[in-house]
């Protein structure tokens, strides 16, 4: 097998072997072949149109484009050590096959257009995989919600006992925080729908002077406005690390209250046995292990989200070896969603909810203390006053060890004339959701319709996911 560098010419020495350790593409680069041969299809086809190919001549490109394209997938053509990065791999294999019509094909492009062209077409594919687990995950928390519209629960503020909730309102603030990262995701491809290609190396190509074709063939909404910005600009892989470390950091909320509610004093839930890990020392110990692994993934990807932006805050136009370090971050991103969003859209599914002890704890530590404010204040108490009054009933209930709906009537009164038996049948757990109604609210009635709402919006990120003309290989059929 022969190897060949796409540069050397004017170089009196062979490059150093020192050199080449550095500059070859690390081997998870090499996943891009198959986005490099969908450019390279393309770009044949301004070939074609530009006159340096005959039409027989592109269509043998492309068909030998898509020879080796399935060779790749199945194994049977590699990269060899000499091959410096993706593109020095694919077009030594082409001139192999083709001879001199393979070389053709460098004709009026640069690997800097190709790079960035390779890793855009790259991300916007694997977005529709990470929203697909995404999805999967907030499927799994609207799933709970619905099973629990009605089963109530503790709200906590400082991870204090707040005021009551129905636990599937708690489990859909989870969902609508992934959902706006699923719409960050699309918004994101709305920005990164722009092919690079015909810039070339910076200055735009005198020979493939149809970008705009190309861009369509690849489903991009049209192409780079400026040749060099098409180049040198990596702000979209910045922001697809963004939206990734976000993710990232709402999973890792989910999942530090999955430890809470897994404890041994909160036992809120119960993981099943396919989804949580025991001890190599302790036999009776049960671990959620996917939480911990996706708080510590979180931490990891804001690490990709830092190191990409502190490889681009210092860089000239247009393009630099710096910004290969665009494609470690944003593989290491996709790889790690693809990990966490499955196992734990596993977890959530299969958890068990002790709806009787989350009911139990619904009304301790005075949860429904703001019921008899808000009583209060609806019976004409300015709510100063109203504040003043409630804080005193709590006291009193501390000192006598009582429950508020087990003060006595005398006990009340003597409070405050204001505090009539009227107020028991607003201090239950019941009576605190139902009361609020409003929009957004953890009335069983609202959470109902959020589903519904937020379902409507998983609809169309379905869509979007499916719903996409690009290059997908290793895609079913």
């Amino acid at each position: 097998m022969t190897s060949a560098r796409l540069w050397g010419a004017r170089f009196r020495a062979p490059p150093d072997p020192a050199l080449m350790r550095l500059s070859r593409s690390e081997a998870s680069h090499f996943r891009l072949a198959p986005y490099d041969i969908a450019g390279s299809r393309a770009h044949a086809e301004e070939l074609v149109r530009a006159g340096l190919l005959t039409r027989p001549e592109g269509d043998a490109l492309r068909a030998a484009l898509d020879a080796l394209e399935q060779d790749v997938a199945e194994g049977r053509v590699r990269p060899s050590e000499g091959d410096e990065d993706v593109h020095t791999f694919l077009e030594r294999v082409l001139t192999e096959r083709l001879g001199a019509l393979g070389g053709k094909l460098r004709a009026g492009r640069s690997r800097n257009d190709q790079a960035a062209n390779d890793l855009k077409l790259y991300l916007r594919h694997q977005v529709r995989a990470v929203m697909a687990a995404l999805l999967d995950l907030q499927e799994a928390l609207v799933g709970v919600a619905e099973r629990h519209a009605e089963t109530l629960a503790p709200g906590f503020t400082h991870l204090q006992p707040a005021q009551p909730v129905v636990f599937g309102h708690h489990m859909l603030a989870h969902a609508q925080a992934l959902s706006r990262d699923g719409e960050r995701l699309r918004d994101w491809d709305r920005r990164a729908a722009l092919s690079p290609l015909g810039a070339a190396a910076l200055a735009g190509s005198a020979i493939a002077t149809r970008p705009d074709l190309s861009a369509e063939e690849l489903g991009y909404e049209g192409p780079c406005e400026n040749s060099i910005d098409a180049v040198a600009a990596r702000d979209h892989v910045a922001e697809f690390l963004f939206v990734a470390a976000m993710t990232a950091a709402d999973v890792s909320r989910l999942a530090e209250e999955i430890f809470i509610w897994t404890s041994r004093p909160f036992r809120y839930v119960a993981l099943d046995d396919a989804f949580a890990t025991g001890s190599s020392i302790m036999p009776q110990k049960k671990n959620p292990d996917i939480a911990e692994l996706a708080r510590g993934r979180a931490a990891r990807l804001i690490g990709d989200l830092a190191t990409m932006l502190v490889a681009l805050k210092g860089l000239p136009l247009a393009y630099n070896r710096d910004l290969a370090e665009d494609k470690r971050a944003a593989f290491d991103a996709v790889d790690q969603l693809l990990l966490v969003l499955p196992a734990m859209a596993g977890m959530i599914a299969t958890m068990r909810v002790d709806a009787e002890r989350l009911a139990a704890e619904a009304v301790e530590g005075f949860t429904l203390a703001t019921e008899v404010a808000d009583w209060l204040a609806r019976g004409g108490v300015p709510f100063s006053e109203a504040h003043e009054i409630t804080g005193a009933l709590v006291r009193l209930c501390e000192d006598r060890g009582w429950a508020l709906h087990e003060v006595p009537d005398d006990a009340l009164a003597a409070l405050d004339p204001r505090l009539t038996p009227a107020l028991r049948a607003h201090v239950t757990a019941g009576a605190a959701v139902a009361a609020r109604g409003g929009h957004g609210g953890t009335a069983p009635a609202r959470v109902r319709e959020q589903i519904a709402r937020l379902r409507a919006v998983l609809d169309g990120q379905r869509h979007w996911s499916r719903d996409y003309r690009g290059p997908r290989p290793g895609d079913p059929a």
